[in-house]
């Protein structure tokens, strides 16, 4: 007998209901709801689908369910769910159905209030119980970093009015008496956690989808999906196919789960998920259990799930089993458990709650669920087919987020975009060629899923699939002891180690027979990091970080998007799509937004005006004007995206380059940037000749570059776009000269700091989607005092008109030694009134700063009179500090260093 398996029935006595092979649903003793809806057959000579839809759902498991209830709460109930088998069949039907309020993110902690909101209201609606269990959640800390994580999370839950506390291991045992606590730090207990039941809540959305108009129908699979061409080679939803007839329709939502690229390839396109087995064991009966919160013990990496008086046990394993292929009709099965990989949790459990040592298992659930390589769902439109949706890929967490992400998926249908900031689920953030590179996707998905239940700490990374895409530098860099970042697939630099530091071949943690890498640096550095202090290398950071204020840093930002925009329409394309005013002389370059119809901006990105060149990939031939993108490179496709969105509906004739893998960029920044490359180079780099946000093609060490007078740093600098060619060529030319004068190499951990402390907007953090340019201080970048239409324009007008009810601040802890990572409460008098969504170390300024949206309260808008009066406070952790409201960027507020000006200016 295996040892895994001798050990389990030593702690957790016989099971009583294995069967070979592939045990089927209608052992329903080991599901934690008594019903699903397999048993609701329909005649296949009842089955009728519409002729034409506003929108067709695929799959009516809890996400496509979710998402018909909410296109009819917003009147769109010319609607048909498709369901291959009968709703809730797939994943839905097993699921232990947790709802988890506490997130480390906004976004998921909006997600879930509205799915709790929605279970709090449907019996009532609908009459159909989706049966919602209220019975709290409790996380379990066995260390000071663990509990510091919930500690966070209590307060960002606060913040958003979600009732927490944190206990000491005494209250705990109060409030779980069954619980071991003799091991533990503390714990965070949540009452407003719970379950809900499958069926109940899939009968509950269709029931009122259909009162409102809409139609599903069961036993019926999509056979094809057709497509027309659009312009820029992207294809457009016309037709999805039945056995029972075509439907005609400009919208398809894929809400497949498991079975999604099934459905993808009717399109030709591929998404970034994989099945896997996931598994959970239910106990029999245990005394004194009943009423008891349900809970993570994430250091043990398992979950303890009341139901009933019983429990459901499981959690997430390094060694999950992948599913090569799903049959199109598993809807209903289940798998046996592998007692090899599951046993990994029962000494947790048994160690939590004692009494399981000698408590029966009375089932077994093992079924597959879809995971994708960031353990984030994939949602939106596709970038190459119009009108196709994702959403799917939930990593066993749908029903949580289900009723939110239908909330949201459904806007994005109707309104073009959602409410809230959802690029964090969004498909465009992966690139596409590694959607379709499996052994990308696997090994991305097996570290998410093996670090599921690790405490997030702030600079993390992956070392799974690492050096997909590198800049023509990365060897060069690697060399000096660059330390990696990846984002978008890229290798970017973070910072500079004194010796090399590659990352290693991945060796998925000693899973499926890999010996575990030795000597492996990068993960060494990368785990000294793993703390809410500062980091072992805090003063590397910092080196860089004042070697760029005072005398030159070098970046090498060549993962950042760039792209050509020309054509006959480039014009009235780039009025609409950006903005700031583009309508200006060749050699101008200007920062701008890209916003959406309400506003929010949806990037920030460089725009410089230009004419047709010589052919290079910097100075392409084109006739006429045209426009050249430089866009934050993890952004870059939802970037690219969005402006060829805009040019296939308005239908012009507009080309669009993507040089991104043609060009590097190298960023040469600080006091001594301009004597530096002027040795290399006989055009005059003065003031005078080439001022700040102006751009030329110059000859520099004897390479052909498109020079951006730019800075994202608040220096005077340069941005050198360059061919691939000659990127070794001209870097190794700008460090001989650069090197003597104190140019150092430096990294993203560098222009995080610096870009913080002069108050330059991060995409994502400080504006997202879910922001407008008033709200950011970005007013400057609109061109309201023009004539010109542009995207955004209208909602902008109303909010100029009607004030703005919140507003990005700056904040500086006056205790130089706190760190502050974002997340942190933003309190006023003693209220709160916002949250922090980035921080950094300013080491120049010598303190903690941070940005944070804040809003008022009492009165709704956000005067100057409410940020200069009162008291403010960041909390973090638990503990409040005070803290000094800016309503200018403290560091060089008159933005004289990018300039060139830099007498009189503090070091």
């Amino acid at each position: 007998m295996a040892a895994p398996l001798r050990r389990l029935r030593e702690l957790l006595v016989p099971l009583n209901c294995m069967k070979d092979g592939v045990r089927a649903s209608s052992g329903m003793e080991g599901v934690p709801h008594k019903t699903t809806m397999k048993d609701q057959k329909v005649s296949s000579s009842n089955i009728r689908v519409p002729s034409e839809a506003e929108v067709v759902v695929v799959g009516g498991g809890s996400l496509g369910c979710s998402t018909l209830y909410h296109l009819a709460r917003l009147g769109i109930t010319n609607t048909v769910l498709l369901e291959a088998h009968q709703l809730t069949a797939g994943t839905t039907w097993h699921t232990a159905g947790l709802l988890w309020r506490l997130r480390p993110s906004d976004t998921e902690i909006q997600l879930i209030h509205t799915t709790r909101e929605m279970l709090i209201r449907l019996e009532q609606e609908t009459g159909v119980n989706p049966g919602w269990i209220n019975n709290g959640g409790l996380f379990i800390a066995s260390n000071k970093e663990r509990l510091n994580e919930y500690k966070r999370l209590m307060t960002i839950g606060r913040v958003h009015g979600i009732e927490s506390y944190v206990l000491d291991p005494t209250e705990t045992k109060k409030l779980y008496p069954l619980l071991n606590v003799e091991d533990i730090t503390g714990t965070l207990y949540c009452p407003g956690d719970g379950t809900m039941d499958p069926a109940g809540l899939c009968s509950a959305l269709t029931r009122w989808a259909r009162h409102a108009g809409a139609t599903v129908v069961e036993q019926c699979p999509v056979s094809d999906i057709r497509t027309v061409e659009t312009t820029l080679g992207g294809r457009k939803v016309k037709e999805v196919h039945t056995p029972y007839g075509v439907i005609k329709t400009d919208a398809v939502v894929n809400a497949t789960g498991c079975w999604a690229n099934d459905i993808t390839s009717m399109v030709g396109i591929e998404v970034p998920l994989t099945p896997m087995k996931h598994s959970y064991v239910v106990t029999e009966k245990i005394p004194g259990i009943e009423n008891m919160p349900n809970v993570r013990d994430h250091d043990a990496s398992v979950y303890l799930r009341l139901q009933g008086d019983a429990l459901s046990v499981g959690g997430y394993e390094n060694n999950p089993i992948f599913l090569e292929r799903l049959d199109r009709d598993f809807a209903f099965g289940l798998y046996e458990l592998d007692w090899d990989a599951f046993s990994a949790h029962i000494s947790g459990a048994v160690n939590r709650v004692p009494v399981l040592k000698t408590t029966g298992i009375k089932s077994t659930v093992c079924g597959p669920e879809s995971f994708t390589p960031d353990h984030k769902p994939l949602m939106g439109e596709d970038p190459t087919v119009q009108g196709f949706y994702h959403c799917c890929g939930f990593n066993s967490s749908g029903m949580m987020l289900g009723g939110g992400c239908g909330d949201q998926l459904a806007k994005w249908v109707a309104q073009g975009s959602p409410e809230f900031d959802m690029f964090g689920y969004d498909i465009r953030r992966f690139h596409p060629p590694l959607n379709s590179n499996k052994a990308w996707v696997s090994a991305r998905s097996h570290e998410s899923y093996a670090k599921n239940y690790s405490i997030v700490f702030p600079h993390d990374e992956p070392l799974a699939a690492r050096g997909q895409r590198r800049s023509p530098l990365h060897q060069v860099l690697e060399d000096k002891g660059c330390v990696f970042q990846e984002r978008h697939g890229w290798e970017r630099p973070g910072w500079f180690n004194s010796q090399p530091t590659p990352t290693m071949t991945y060796d998925w943690y000693g899973a499926y027979e890999n010996p575990l890498n030795t000597d492996d640096l990068y993960k060494n550095l990368l785990t000294a990091d793993y703390s809410f202090d500062f980091p072992t290398h805090h003063h590397t950071i910092q080196r860089e970080c004042l070697a760029c204020r005072k005398k030159a840093a070098i970046f090498d930002m060549s993962y950042f998007g760039k792209f050509y925009m020309t054509g006959p329409d480039a014009q009235r394309a780039a009025d609409w799509i950006f903005s700031a005013d583009v309508s200006r002389v060749p050699g101008t370059t200007v920062y701008t937004c890209m916003l959406n119809h309400k506003a929010g901006v949806e990037a920030d990105l460089t725009v410089s005006i230009c004419e047709g060149g010589e052919g290079s990939a910097c100075d392409p031939t084109f006739t006429g004007r045209g426009f050249y993108l430089a866009a934050g490179g993890a952004a870059a496709l939802q970037n690219l995206a969005h402006v060829v969105k805009e040019i296939r509906n308005n239908e012009w004739d507009v080309d669009v380059l993507d040089h991104t893998e043609k060009l590097a960029m190298l960023s040469v920044q600080g006091p001594n940037s301009r004597a530096i490359l002027q040795q290399l180079t006989d055009e005059d780099l003065s003031d005078e000749v080439f001022p700040f946000s102006t751009h030329k093609v110059i000859t520099i060490a004897g390479h052909k570059a498109r020079a951006l007078r730019l800075s994202f740093v608040g220096e005077m600098g340069w941005e050198l776009h360059i061919p691939n060619s000659s990127a070794v060529a001209v870097y190794e030319a700008v460090m001989a000269v650069g090197t003597p004068l104190g140019l150092v190499n430096a990294g993203y951990r560098a222009i995080d700091s610096l870009s913080c402390e002069k108050g330059y907007r991060h995409w994502h953090a400080d504006i997202r989607p879910d922001d407008t340019p008033f709200e950011a201080g970005l007013a400057f970048t609109c061109k309201l005092k023009t004539p010109i239409k542009f995207l955004g324009r209208e909602a902008l007008e109303v909010q100029k008109t009607e004030g703005i009810t919140k507003k990005l601040v700056t904040f500086t802890l006056d205790d130089p030694l706190r760190p502050l990572w974002g997340l942190e409460g933003i309190w006023r008098n003693g209220e709160p009134v916002g949250y922090i969504r980035r921080a950094e170390y300013a080491f120049a300024l010598g303190r903690p700063i941070a940005y944070g949206y804040v809003h008022n309260p009492s009165e709704g808008k956000v005067t100057s009179d409410f940020l200069e009066s009162g008291r403010w406070q960041l909390e973090s952790m638990g503990e409040t500090f005070d803290a000094t409201v800016h309503t200018r960027p403290p560091f060089d507020p008159k933005n004289l260093r990018i300039k060139g000006i830099y007498e009189d200016q503090p070091t």
